[in-house]
């Protein structure tokens, strides 16, 4: 049987379906403008937060903020300054609420005298940035943090990194040079690695069940006030409705779950299967006791793990 249709609501509704369609169209030409800016945008991010998945959400919401201030702007700005600038800030706001600190201002580069002797071309302090694990860089105030990353790790260029940032170019240098004499001291006692302690009980479960398939033995896990953050895809909240992600694995091939150690933070790495050597992406689970209270899958970012550093010395596999 037919539904019957209130003829005079259907003008409005053919409206709201259009603008719907007008606002998702011009949301995949933004996507698709910024698609080639992104991981780098990610890799800064990652660094600037000491975390890959705390770098992520800065880079999700650098891209909603910039989407929604586009409007404002007569003509398309250069994307990648811009997008860095906004990056930077909301890395900046993250690092404020975090627990990291550091008693020199976020400036201190600012009011630094530039010094011939502080040339900031070097192999070697790029070589030292690229491998450092993303946690190393909280070590370095924000200033000098951020140029290290944008010299060592991105390679801008000085003009780039002054307008990005808002320096003059002599305070860049400064900032580069006490950055990577920083980073010289934390590279030296990172050689001495410590092992990971052993894995959190509930993530190990949680793997397992995940592997054998059990759905229902992994639903039972969940908090009743779990949230689900499927990135760049989509969003729930509650047992009921998160409990649906996992029947779209169901649906897939191709993974198998490994409890990892990601620079310093516990996730669990996915693996095409048991015995591959090269995982595709992770997903961070945040336990409280024997409960599930949030999963952030990052399946669909493709970048996400350029340049993470991976330890299994106690996954068992």
């Amino acid at each position: 049987m037919d539904i019957p249709v209130d003829s005079a609501n259907e003008p409005a509704a053919r409206g709201a379906d259009s603008i719907i369609g007008t606002l998702e169209e011009a949301r995949r030409l933004f996507v698709s403008l910024v698609d080639d800016i992104r991981p780098d945008l990610h890799r800064y991010s990652a660094r600037m937060t000491g975390s890959m998945a705390d770098g992520e959400d800065v880079v999700q919401d650098t891209l909603a903020r910039a989407y929604y201030q586009l409007p404002e702007f007569k003509e398309l700005p250069q994307l990648r300054p811009w997008l860095f600038r906004i990056a930077h800030n909301l890395a900046i706001d993250h690092y404020r609420r975090s627990t990291y600190r550091n008693s020199e201002p976020l400036d201190a580069a600012a009011d630094v005298a530039d010094d011939e002797l502080r040339q900031p071309d070097s192999v070697l302090a790029r070589n030292q940035a690229v491998r450092l694990a993303v946690g190393s860089f909280l070590t370095l105030v924000p200033a000098q943090r951020a140029c290290v990353i944008l010299k060592d790790v991105l390679d801008h260029t000085l003009e780039e990194i002054a307008e990005q940032l808002d320096l003059s170019v002599p305070a860049v240098k400064a900032a580069l040079h006490r950055g990577r004499a920083a980073l010289s001291e934390v590279s030296a006692t990172a050689t001495a690695k410590t092992t990971p302690g052993p894995h959190s009980p509930t993530l190990v479960r949680y793997s397992d069940l995940f592997n054998a398939h059990d759905w229902d033995g992994v639903r039972a896990m969940l908090a009743e006030d779990v949230k689900l953050d499927v990135v760049s895809r989509a969003k729930a909240a509650g047992k009921r409705d998160v409990g649906r992600y996992f029947t779209n694995y169901e649906r897939l091939a191709n993974w198998y779950l490994v409890p990892a150690w990601l620079d310093g933070e516990e996730v669990i790495a996915v693996y095409p299967d048991r015995n591959a050597s090269q995982a595709n992406y992770f997903v961070k689970v945040t336990v409280h006791g024997d409960k599930v209270s949030a999963i952030q899958d990052f399946h669909h970012v493709g970048y996400i793990l350029k340049g993470a550093n991976f330890d299994l010395s106690s996954d068992g596999r």
